[in-house]
């Protein structure tokens, strides 16, 4: 009768005969900042850590809630039961760090989303008019809008308790481990390593020209080559990612946010007010055939496209972020990006229509405003400003090298924390990264045409933004089929596909037609 009772009282789970107790595991204090309970994309599912069996063998088993999770019945409490302790995100740069805010969200988003491509902005009027220029391009600036609304939406789900703290661990939460892999594997190395290579191409070929405005030819001293030029700030930027996390960099983002303000400020009130110059014409470039016409509409469409970037970074920005269930992280994160997109429209849309005025179709195809502007106004604008543009582009080069690498040095680093079961030692993470940095110098010393392979990578590289975040939210969200929402993400989505395949096929042509010039390790 005793062992009925016994029986009656206990749970009906069978009990190993021998239970070998599993030595605590500390997590670092950082990780309990925010109820991040995710898995690192990077880490596998064996890396994770299980809880040690301390059940008492006659009480049922309980699971202990972390004090941050109220109320008792909330989804993300229930959560608990079905997701693990993952102490490896505290031990890496993107998520080491959770102290973030509104603000640091703002320079991140800033620093990040305005860059030297919005320069040639200009280059898609040429094409498409005035019309159907200012038309494009406030249609892609609300779709991204639109796309990074739903990014910082999908950051953390209520429903799993989980946080997706990187662009590629919610592709392949939504699309399956293979097949999200396979889709923004490459595409977002590319935005990180790619971003860098052309930062260092353009740091250098801007720092040859800020020493000779400087100089004014007075300077006996011979100057740097150009690769002596890449060389140098390829070592700055090293320099200044030894900044741990991505936290760290919140004040060189908002150094480079400020500058890319000023920049862009100083190039189109330079254009404007010193006026058109003579001759200039607004009709739009037609090609000799059909079928050119039809290609450089597409090239002017992927460079309004190609101007805004940095969505391959939002949910790393947001991973820096505490949240709760009470003051989850995408509050403050949508406020910062409300702002840091503000600034961004006041410096693209008068980039694009003042350049356009002022220059017509005389605007540069390469470097578009920065290369007109000392073209038409080196001789009449002051050498002070000439400079301090100069000078401005180099900083936010230097800066956005930072946010934009910090992808792969998170990457290079899990692959360590994964194997050896602890932080990255402080020497190890500056060889890693100085690794990192020569790397992308030498590609853009012995690669100096990839910006000639820029339209035909960038092409792949465009569902990241425009399309893949319409996909995911109808996989996750599930809105009602033929909704609004479910009607609006599915036509954004496969428009944005489409235009991304129509983009790669005229960057092919472009190649075959044009050509491209090979010349490696003989840079400009």
């Amino acid at each position: 009768m005793g062992e009925a009772n016994e029986i009656g009282s206990t749970p009906m789970t069978p009990r190993p005969a021998s239970v070998t107790p599993t030595p605590p595991i500390s997590a670092p204090p950082s990780q309990f900042h925010s109820p991040s309970l995710s898995r690192s994309p990077l880490l596998s599912s064996a890396d994770h850590i299980q809880p040690a069996n301390k059940t008492p063998k006659n009480s049922t088993p309980r699971i202990r809630t972390p004090r941050f999770i109220t109320p008792l019945g909330s989804p993300i409490r229930r959560a608990l039961q079905l997701t693990r302790l993952d102490p490896h995100d505290a031990w890496l740069p993107i998520t080491e760090s959770r102290n973030g805010n509104a603000y640091y969200a703002a320079f991140h988003t800033l620093c990040s989303g305005i860059g030297v491509q919005a320069l040639v902005l200009p280059v898609a009027f040429t094409i498409l008019g005035w019309t159907w220029g200012i038309i494009n391009l406030t249609v892609a600036f609300i779709w991204q809008l639109y796309t990074l609304y739903l990014l910082v939406q999908l950051h953390e789900s209520t429903e799993t308790g989980m946080r997706y703290s990187r662009y590629l661990q919610l592709c392949s939460a939504t699309f399956g481990e293979k097949l999200g892999k396979w889709l923004a594997l490459f595409p977002i190395m590319y935005l990180s390593g790619g971003t860098c290579v052309a930062l260092i191409i353009i740091g250098g070929s801007t720092s040859k020209m800020f020493f000779d405005i400087v100089c004014g030819g007075t300077c006996n001293a011979q100057p740097p080559t150009t690769v002596e030029w890449y060389l140098i700030f390829t070592s700055a930027a090293v320099l200044l990612s030894q900044l741990p996390n991505l936290n760290s960099i919140a004040g060189v983002s908002l150094i480079g946010a400020i500058t890319a303000i000023g920049y862009c400020t100083f190039i189109w009130v330079i254009s404007v007010v010193e006026g058109r110059l003579p001759g200039v014409s607004y009709n739009p470039v037609k090609g000799s055939t059909d079928v050119i016409r039809i290609f450089d509409v597409l090239n002017a469409l992927g460079i309004i496209a190609f101007a805004f970037r940095g969505h391959n970074l939002i949910l790393e920005i947001q991973a820096t972020m505490p949240s709760d269930e009470k003051h989850p992280s995408r509050a403050p994160m949508w406020k910062g990006v409300k702002v840091s997109y503000t600034l961004v429209a006041l410096c693209l849309f008068p980039l694009a229509i003042g350049g356009y005025w002022a220059y017509g179709q005389l605007i540069p195809k390469e470097g578009g405003m920065l290369t007109a502007l000392y073209a038409f106004h080196g001789q009449d604008t002051s050498q002070f400003i000439l400079g301090l543009t100069s000078l401005f582009v180099i900083i936010n080069a230097v800066s956005s090298f930072q946010i934009y690498g910090m992808p792969t040095f998170d990457d290079m680093e899990s692959q360590y924390v994964r194997r050896m079961k602890k932080p990255l030692p402080w020497w190890l993470r500056a060889i890693f990264r100085a690794m990192f940095g020569y790397g992308c110098f030498f590609v853009a010393v012995a690669i100096p045409f990839l910006g000639s392979l820029a339209g035909l990578i960038g092409g792949i590289a465009l569902p990241v933004t425009l399309a893949y975040p319409c996909f995911m939210w109808l996989k996750i969200k599930k809105p009602k089929v033929f909704g609004p929402s479910w009607w609006l993400n599915w036509m954004l989505g496969v428009i944005g596909m489409a235009l991304s395949g129509v983009l790669i096929a005229a960057g092919i042509y472009v190649i075959i037609d044009t050509g491209v010039e090979v010349s490696f390790f003989k840079p400009h």
